[in-house]
């Protein structure tokens, strides 16, 4: 009996150490525990001792791996850094960049000089005026047509010159004659009125309303004087698309800046600037493909006047014998012309506008009949000297009249830009007469 009651004390023994243990075990795993608890050591034998320690470091060790893995809960994977590109990126989406701030431009407007082109003589009972032909000094001939004393025609042209002449009786040509106290004056209206040029809607002369008198002393000798016409002619402008940005400038006569201001006088020379903006592109060649003048914004508008057309012909001078023409290419994304001012005959509005269709093709592809920028001198001249592409300014340029694709595998591109209101408007001045 007494060996039986020693191995039951032992059995009793041994459960109340893995109680202990197994609650040691509970304790380690709440979230809510700072540390571990003691509790007094039994005094049991050896095996039991041994016993209880093997169980309390089984549970120790669990509770600190529970604790690393609420610690990492992916303890497998390995923290990476996010590392930045080895080469930087340097493509940007194009945006169009802001237009850079006008430079000051000392700019004054030229005013016309009064031309000295009426010379008057007057006899006893007949008046003799000549008028030359270029009554404005400024290098355009007048159409005698236009040209009337008091509603009579001109009677002819001085042999050998360019000079207009009448001859009639003082009591002609609606003439109004005055008396004073020591005079006898006969005053007479030579007036000019421009026509539009065959063929066109324009004209670049302005109309003149200028004051001829004969002066006779009563009881003296008679004389006569020629008097001074004047005239106030004027105009204007504005431009534009894509991320290829095609524009239209007015330019300063020496090209190097933007011109201040938009009037003009008739007879001066508008200097026009045709560009093409190149963001993310090879470099393009730009191309004044048609260019039509009407009274108001609308393209369509009535009266209009086509002065660039067939693909790249500029031909005003041809049609007016004007000046204009297109200036030798310095920079293949620009393309530079001159156009004589004029105005609309008999137009209700002074306003002029001008839209030109631009093209721009690759700068190392050649110029073509549909590509090209011509002038009319004396035959027709290209910008670039390619003269030869020229040659159908005088037909149709072009297969199927200028339908067919780009022989550059269609690599062009094609915008709209506008200029205006030019305003081109006469203002027409009656002179005194002269003594």
């Amino acid at each position: 009996m007494g060996l039986l009651q020693y191995v039951l004390v032992l059995v009793v023994l041994v459960v109340f150490d893995l109680k202990n243990a197994f609650g040691s075990l509970r304790s380690s795993q709440s979230p809510k525990s700072k540390k571990h608890q003691s509790y007094p050591a039994s005094r049991v034998p050896v095996s039991s001792q041994v016993l209880g320690n093997t169980l309390q470091k089984a549970s120790l060790s669990q509770s600190l791996d529970y604790r690393g893995f609420a610690q990492e809960p992916l303890g497998l994977q390995e923290k990476q850094v996010l590392q930045g590109p080895v080469k930087p990126l340097d493509w940007r989406f194009p945006t169009v960049p802001e237009v850079p701030s006008e430079m000051a431009v000392d700019f004054h407007l030229r005013q016309p000089v009064t031309p000295s082109s009426v010379a008057i003589q007057c006899g006893e009972n007949r008046v003799h005026v000549e008028v030359q032909q270029d009554l404005f000094s400024n290098g355009e001939l007048i159409q005698p047509s236009g040209l009337t004393l008091g509603g009579c025609p001109v009677v002819g042209l001085v042999p050998g010159s360019k000079v207009l002449f009448f001859d009639n009786e003082l009591q002609d040509c609606n003439s109004v004659v005055m008396m004073t106290k020591d005079e006898l004056v006969y005053t007479f209206a030579l007036t000019y009125t421009p026509e539009a040029f065959a063929g066109t809607p324009i004209t670049r002369a302005g109309g003149a309303v200028i004051g001829v008198q004969c002066h006779y002393q009563r009881f003296q000798n008679v004389s006569g004087n020629a008097l001074k016409p004047t005239w106030v002619p004027y105009a204007s402008t504005e431009a534009g698309e894509e991320v290829l940005l095609f524009s239209l400038k007015l330019m300063m006569d020496d090209w190097s800046f933007e011109r201040p201001s938009n009037s003009y006088f008739l007879g001066d020379v508008i200097n026009v600037e045709a560009s093409v903006k190149v963001y993310n592109h090879v470099p393009l060649r730009v191309f004044v493909d048609s260019c039509v003048a009407t009274q108001v914004p609308d393209v369509n508008a009535l009266p209009r006047y086509l002065f660039i057309e067939n693909h790249g012909c500029l031909v005003d001078a041809k049609v007016t014998a004007s000046s204009s023409r297109f200036m030798l290419r310095s920079q293949e994304d620009k393309i530079r012309f001159q156009l004589e001012a004029f105005m609309f005959q008999g137009g209700s509005s002074p306003s002029i506008y001008m839209t030109c269709v631009l093209k721009a093709t690759l700068a190392s592809a050649p110029s073509d009949a549909l590509h090209k920028s011509c002038s009319f001198a004396n035959g027709w001249l290209a910008a670039d000297g390619n003269h030869q592409v020229c040659g159908c300014c005088d037909s149709t340029c072009g297969p199927d009249g200028g339908t067919a694709a780009s022989p550059f595998g269609g690599l062009q591109w094609e915008g709209k830009a506008s200029l205006g209101p030019v305003v081109v408007q006469e203002h027409k001045k009656t002179l005194a007469g002269l003594q």
